[in-house]
């Protein structure tokens, strides 16, 4: 059987390893086991922060909504539902973005919440 020389294949690999691990610290940047051991790692972190990611943007929506429903006399609960009651179908990241920036929209969006829950 012939002889495979596997140099450039290996050097390759660890190279486009070694790259990956570019912003690293000390050993995990240049030496490739712990540059592979510390890449597994990263990745892993980086697909978990980005679900939780999700849930971090979704937090400060509603404390950015409740704060601005609380300076309208409204609590983010009743605001919310009042909104589903009337059939406005903004969803969370809307709100927070018109809470900031549209204050005026805003505060038209709590009188729809609030008209819709005095009759009942």
């Amino acid at each position: 059987m012939a002889r495979v020389k596997r140099g450039t294949v290996k050097r390759r690999k660890h190279n486009a390893t070694l790259k990956l691990v570019k912003g690293h610290y000390s050993v995990r940047r240049r030496h490739y086991r712990r540059a592979k051991e510390g890449l597994l790692h990263a990745m892993r972190y980086a697909y978990v922060h980005r679900r939780e990611r999700k849930r971090d943007f979704r937090r400060l929506w509603v404390i950015r909504i409740g704060a601005a429903a609380k300076s309208l006399g409204l609590n983010y609960s009743t605001f919310v539902h009042g909104l589903k009651e009337a059939g406005a179908d903004v969803n969370r990241k809307m709100l927070a973005d018109l809470a900031v920036r549209e204050p005026d929209a805003f505060a038209q969006l709590a009188e729809k919440a609030r008209g819709a829950l005095a009759p009942a």
